[in-house]
Parts: structure tokens; C-alpha cells; sequence
């Protein structure tokens, strides 16, 4: 039946109620977001009692916390969701080599060539810092490579005041120098990589980067500066990183934030470190039974990817952060490094509104009802690439999934029917072709005085 004057369309009534649907969804999920960065703030009040200095900082970032939640609301209002969250590769660089490192696998952590000059650059940064404030972002998680090898970027994060930066560093860099930026800077919260118990940290990070990581939160702790400790959940070692003890261990060494990130296979051969859905579970249970009991102690715990299915789906492409990799490149998620935005080019809102991004929320929303734990995304890998039109290599470079693909010397072929185009355009095999780089970088290798060190990048 046709419809009458003054109804609205079946076409138009659809487009309505997902509109307003949508509109339902990220008013639940920023209301879950918002409750969980004031669980933040207040287990790292109880961290900083007794010390003036974290409890001015604390204050004025209550503030700002409170402050960008309201313009994060304006902003949904006007049709805009804003994460709470950005995760930031900063470094293109890094002075490890660790088993299974997602940013070795997806080039993060040698560029080299014409990838290293597509890095961004630290006014790049400094803009974004700039426009994630001024709507209403609480938290960047800078990560590299090795982030604390790009002082000036660090430099400028410490500035922009109005935003939490926790650093997520191998921990080998943070020594006199660095201490002291940290004391001066408390909107810098450095978390210390490691796999576990030392013997584990060891074998994936090299032999004596367990000691050399407990010295570095030896310093932070007589300091009084807030830390965190990030570890990879893995097969291997699920069992002893949800025992009581080893939790108190970090709390007594003065831990106060603590992120289980589980492991994704970013390198083929390692799928048997993923935990089953079991695994999964039991992890989600026991964090969320620990996070009640250490909130009250000053200690805060978080999982990552977490519940997704508690919060609708996957929280990556901007429901709750995405990733920017070294060049700029917009990313869903650091496991999912496929972008057809950049910074260098294009401001977080334009990203935000982006039909890729609109694309992959509703990849992970479809799979909310059915997800079981675990990476969404990474189940999805063919769909996300589909959604993007190209794969990213790992020099950041991209070529059309649709059209050609690389071979094992390294050139070009075309797709199967797929003709060359009028102008008679080809791809030089000789010019794609780039040398993996060889041998790896040591501790040893950096200089004392970081911040004298020109960036790399």
C-alpha cells in the first residue's frame, strides 16, 4: 500500500529505528565506558593517598575526566560517537626483538626505506593530542615499537594536560633521565611489559629483562609514581597469572594498575598459544572478581579484548578506541591493521564518521549475540580486509584486495580477468621489492641519555 500524505515511507521508517537504535546502543555504552574510567579514577585515589603531589594530579584529571565526558555527550548529540580510548603506535622503532610482537608482525618496528618517510611526524602527533582533546578523548595508550625512543613525542603528550597517556614501554629506558620526566609529569603513566613470572619474561624478552624491569619499578615505586604492568595472556601462562599471589606480588613491588591483554596469533605457528573459550571465560570471571576485591587496595585491573559480549560487541574502529599506527594510518585495532584513512591527512573526526570504520562496528556487532571471548575481529580478518580494499603490508604500503596480489619474488600480477588500464600503467617488480631487514637490535645498543638521542623516525 502506497503511503498516504504526511507518513513516512517503510524505506524511511527503517533508516529511522536503526538511526534510533544506534542512538540507544551508544548511550548504554558510553554510560558502561564512563562507569569504567570513574572505577579508574577512584582505585587511583586510593593509590595516591597520602602523597600531594599524585593527588594534584589526580584532582585536576578528575576534571578533565568529567569535562570530556560532557562533550563526548554534546558530541553524540550531534550524531557523533566518540571513544573514550585511542591507542597511538608512536615509534616505528624498538631496541627488542620479542616472540610473537604484533608490531614486528605488521612492520611497527622496522621501517625502513620509503616507510620510514611516511612516518608521522611530531607535529602529526601533537595535532592529534590536540583534536582527541577537543573531543572529549580521556586516554591515549602510546606504544610503539619502543615509545620512550621518541622523547619529543613524549614531550608533547606530557603537555596536553588534559589527557591520560599511559606509555606502554619494555621498561629498559626508564632510568634517571626518564624518572624524573615521569615525577615532573604524572599525566604519564608508564606500564611495563612482561610475560609473568621472570623466567617467562626472559625467554620471550631475553635473558635478564626481568631484572632489569623489577629495577626500573624499584625507582618508579620510591618515587610514588603510579605504574602498570602489562602481560600477554597465553596457554602457557594463564594459570599463573590468576593466582592470588602473583597479583599481591605486583601490588607489594607498587603496581597499582595491571592489563591481561590476551594473546592474538599474529605470527603463523603460534595459534596454539590462544586460549579456549574456557580459558576465556574463566580469565573474564576472575579479572572481574579481582577488580571488585583490589579497587579498594589502590590496585586496578583490566582485560583486553574483555567482555565483549557484555558491551555489544567488539569495542575497536571507534566504538571504544582504534589504533594509529606509526605513518597515521587509522586502524580498527592493533590485531586488525588495516586502514583506508590517515592522519596525516585527515582529522579523527572525518576517521570517526569514516564508512570503513561504520563498516567493521557493524562486522563486530553481528558477532556480539554469538561471541564466545577472544578477538572478534581476527575471526572476521577476511571481512575487514573486504571492508578496507586493501591489505597492508609491512611497510605500511597497501595494494587493491580486489585486484593484484604479491608473489614470492616480489612482483605485481594481475588478477584473474582483470586488464591493464588504458594509459598502459605497470608495476615495476623491481620497485615494490623490499629487503626484510636482517639481525635484531639489543638493550645495549641505546644510549644512556635518551633525551638527547635524535628520533629515529
Amino acid at each position: 500500500m502506497k503511503p498516504q500524505g504526511g507518513c513516512i515511507t517503510d524505506k524511511t521508517f527503517r533508516l529511522i529505528r536503526k538511526s534510533w537504535k544506534g542512538m540507544v546502543i551508544n548511550m548504554e555504552l558510553n554510560a558502561f565506558l564512563n562507569g569504567g574510567i570513574r572505577n579508574i579514577i577512584k582505585a587511583t585515589g586510593r593509590f595516591y593517598l597520602g602523597s600531594r603531589r599524585g593527588q594534584t594530579f589526580l584532582l585536576k584529571a578528575a576534571g578533565n575526566i568529567r569535562r570530556n565526558a560532557k562533550i563526548r555527550e554534546r558530541k553524540r548529540e550531534e550524531g557523533l560517537h566518540v571513544p573514550p580510548f585511542l591507542i597511538a603506535s608512536i615509534a616505528s622503532t624498538c631496541n627488542l626483538r620479542c616472540e610473537g610482537c604484533y608490531a614486528w608482525a605488521n612492520g611497527g618496528c622496522h621501517a625502513h626505506g620509503d616507510a620510514q618517510s611516511m612516518v608521522m611526524e611530531v607535529s602529526d602527533w601533537e595535532r592529534v593530542f590536540t583534536q582527541a582533546a577537543d573531543l572529549g578523548v580521556s586516554f591515549i595508550l602510546l606504544a610503539g615499537g619502543e615509545p620512550l625512543l621518541q622523547r619529543r613525542i613524549i614531550e608533547k603528550a606530557a603537555r596536553c594536560d588534559r589527557i591520560i597517556f599511559p606509555v606502554f614501554t619494555n621498561g629498559t629506558l626508564l632510568t634517571g633521565e626518564y624518572l624524573d620526566f615521569f615525577d615532573r609529569n604524572r599525566n604519564l603513566i608508564p606500564v611495563i611489559s612482561m610475560e609473568g613470572e621472570d623466567e617467562r619474561t626472559d625467554e620471550r624478552r631475553g635473558k635478564g629483562m626481568a631484572e632489569k624491569v623489577w629495577q626500573a619499578a624499584g625507582e618508579l615505586k620510591k618515587r610514588g609514581i603510579l605504574y602498570g604492568v602489562s602481560v600477554t595472556v597465553t596457554r602457557e601462562n594463564v594459570e599463573e597469572l590468576m593466582a592470588a599471589s602473583f597479583v599481591e606480588g605486583l601490588q607489594k613491588k607498587g603496581c597499582g594498575l595491571v592489563f591481561y591483554v590476551e594473546y592474538v596469533p599474529v605470527e603463523k605457528g603460534t595459534e596454539d598459544l590462544t586460549l579456549t573459550q574456557k580459558e576465556q571465560a574463566r580469565l573474564q570471571d576472575w579479572v572481574l572478581r579481582e577488580r571488585r576485591k583490589r579497587r579498594k587496595k589502590g590496585l586496578v585491573l583490566l582485560s583486553f579484548p574483555g567482555d565483549e559480549e557484555a558491551m555489544g560487541g567488539c569495542l575497536a574502529a571507534g566504538r571504544g578506541f582504534f589504533h594509529i599506527n606509526y605513518s597515521g594510518g587509522a586502524e580498527p585495532c592493533p590485531f586488525s591493521p588495516y586502514s583506508e584513512e590517515n592522519l596525516k591527512e585527515q582529522s579523527l573526526e572525518e576517521v570517526l564518521r569514516s564508512p570503513f570504520f561504520e563498516r567493521v562496528r557493524e562486522i563486530s556487532g553481528s558477532e556480539a549475540l554469538f561471541h564466545k571471548g577472544g578477538c572478534a575481529l581476527f575471526r572476521h580478518q577476511e571481512e575487514v580486509e573486504s571492508a578496507a580494499g586493501k591489505k597492508e603490508n609491512t611497510t605500511g604500503e597497501s595494494e587493491s584486495a580486489a585486484g593484484k596480489k604479491e608473489n614470492t619474488t616480489g612482483e605485481s600480477e594481475s588478477a584473474a580477468g582483470e586488464k591493464e588500464s588504458a594509459a598502459g600503467e605497470k608495476e615495476s617488480a623491481a620497485g615494490e621489492k623490499e629487503s626484510a631487514p636482517e639481525g635484531k637490535e639489543n638493550a645495549s645498543a641505546v644510549p644512556e641519555s635518551v633525551e638527547k638521542k635524535e628520533s629515529q623516525a
